[in-house]
Order: structure tokens, then sequence, then C-alpha cells
């Protein structure tokens, strides 16, 4: 690789935004840039905390190998993937139809499909503490005391308020989810665990459901009770029925509205830029301003913590 393009890809590499990753193409590790120097691209796998040098001189191989055509990223070795992923940020290459090649002169290359911005690179327990500041601040913002006071709001902070909260519940359900079945790892029958904020113990309920229609007739039948008394109409073949027959909707269901407030979209980079916003205001502010800030916001978080306790 020459000087003129490795001094680019360097460039492009500087340029990545703090906290987005590159994904490798075939196996999504994800791993960020680490830093650069004249020999070698050094990037961290997210994965395994491991860092690896990628060298000039490899980088140098690969681009010769796209100067005799495409190459498909299906055909792409492990060790290479890295390297594909980073070159795919160089404005020479693009990627066409599952393979890289080089970006046509009317063509905009370094357009990665690889690159994951910082926002979307978010773990789920990252995102359900930064959205969980968001509604903080917000119910601090709007000094929110209780579901009273919302009737003052204007539309566009109700709407925020409400969607902040049910991306925290949703979160919060899924970190919830995966420390449970770590939890249950660790659980033994009767036994207790004791965090800082509360106890959790194993238990265990029972779900019940039909076994094969074969098997419930044939002990209904052995025991001389009726099948009428456990027979039923089956509604998804009634929907069939509907739909091959003049039979109505009204003939065979009682209709029924509900009325509720759906979410439908989210803009997670707005919200990602308001936590930029934060922390670049607390950033700015080396002065008392700054600290009272920083003081607001750790404040925020030991109410939310004081509060997550309590529930």
């Amino acid at each position: 690789m020459n000087d003129e393009n490795w001094a680019e890809l360097r460039s492009r590499c500087e340029d990545v935004s703090a906290g987005a990753q590159l994904l490798t193409p075939l196996s999504d590790r994800p791993f960020g840039i680490e830093a650069t120097a004249d020999d070698r691209i050094l990037v961290r796998f997210v994965d395994s905390t491991e860092e690896r040098p990628l060298w000039r001189e490899q980088f140098g191989v690969f681009d010769e190998q796209l100067e005799g055509g495409a190459m498909a990223v299906d055909d792409l070795q492990p060790g290479v993937e890295p390297y594909a992923a980073v070159i795919s940020l160089s404005e020479s290459y693009t990627v066409e139809d599952g393979s890289i090649v080089t970006a046509p002169a009317d063509a905009t290359g370094g357009e990665s499909p690889f690159l994951v911005s910082a926002a979307d690179a978010r773990t789920p327990p990252e995102r359900v503490h930064d959205d969980a500041i968001l509604l903080a601040h917000l119910v601090e913002r709007l000094e929110i005391d209780d579901l009273e006071s919302l009737d003052s709001l204007d539309t566009d902070s109700l709407t925020d308020y409400y969607v902040l909260a049910s991306d925290v519940q949703r979160g919060a359900d899924g970190v919830r989810s995966t420390a449970r079945d770590e939890l249950l790892e660790r659980l033994g029958p009767d036994q207790e665990l004791h965090g800082r904020f509360g106890t959790v113990r194993r238990t265990t309920r029972e779900r019940r459901r039909p076994k094969d229609d074969e098997t419930v007739l044939a002990a209904l039948d052995e025991r001389g009770i009726p099948r009428e008394w456990v027979l039923g109409v089956d509604r998804d073949k009634l929907d069939v029925v509907l739909s091959v027959t003049d039979l109505a909707d009204d003939d065979v269901y009682d209709t029924s509205e509900d009325v509720y407030v759906q979410k439908i979209g989210v803009d997670e980079d707005e919200k990602y830029s308001r936590l930029q916003g934060l922390a670049d205001r607390i950033e700015d502010l080396e002065d008392a301003d700054g600290e009272a800030l920083q003081d607001e916001l750790e404040a925020i978080e030991d109410r939310l913590e004081e509060a997550l306790t309590a529930n």
C-alpha cells in the first residue's frame, strides 16, 4: 500500500467516532480502533478485550488482491476479516453485492457497512443506564412530582416522558431476564442470595398445557367422560371458515375496542445526542457550575437507585 493510500486509511480510522465499532464481516465480532502508527493499526476486540495489530504490509497484500478484481465477503478467512472491515473505511473501496471492490469514480467510497455508530454499539445495560438518565433528567427538568401534574405538560414533553418510560421498562426487562438466567445457575433449591439492595430465592411454578388431542380424548373415553365437556371452538379454524365462506364476523364474534397508546418510533440518535450534550456540558464547565451539574446528575442517579430499591 503506497504512502498516499496508507495515510488516507489512517486518517479515516482516526476519524471514527469515539465509541463506534467495526464488525468482522462474517463472524460479527465487534472491535474498536485503538490507535494508528506508521506500520500498523491497533484494534481491540470487544468480546475478549484482545488487542491486535493490523500491519501495513498486510493491508498492502489486501490492496494488491483488490486491484485484480472483487473479493467476495463470504470467502474471507477469519484472520483477514478485520483487515476487510478496516479497509472498507477507505474512500478507495466500497462493498457491492457482497463483495469488496474498488470504488468507481462516480461512487462514494468509505461508507463501510461494517461500521456501527457509537449509539448503536452500546450494550443493553448501557442503553438502560442511558435511558434511565434521560428519563430522570426529564423528570427533574419538568418537575414531575406526581401523576396529577401531567395535565400541565405540553404534548411534546408528555410524549417524550412516555417514550422514555417505555424504553426504560423494555430495556430493564431484558437486562432482568439475562440476570435471572445467570442467578438460576447459582441458586440451589431453597437457597437465598443476598445483595446490597435485596434478596432473591429460587421459586418453582407449575405450568400445565394439554397433551395431544389423541391422548386426552383416549383418557376421557377410558373413564366414560363425554368428549363434549372439553371440546370447544378452535379460533384458528374458525378464521379459516370466515375467509372461505359467507359467514360474517358478527355471527361468531363479539367485538370490543381497547384504546391505548402505542410507541411506533424512537429516535435513538436524538437520545444519544442529548446524552452527549449532557456530558459535554459537564466537561466544558470546570468551575462551580460544572460541579453543581455533576452533583445534580449524581443525585438523579441516587434517586433512581433508591426508587428501584424501594420497589
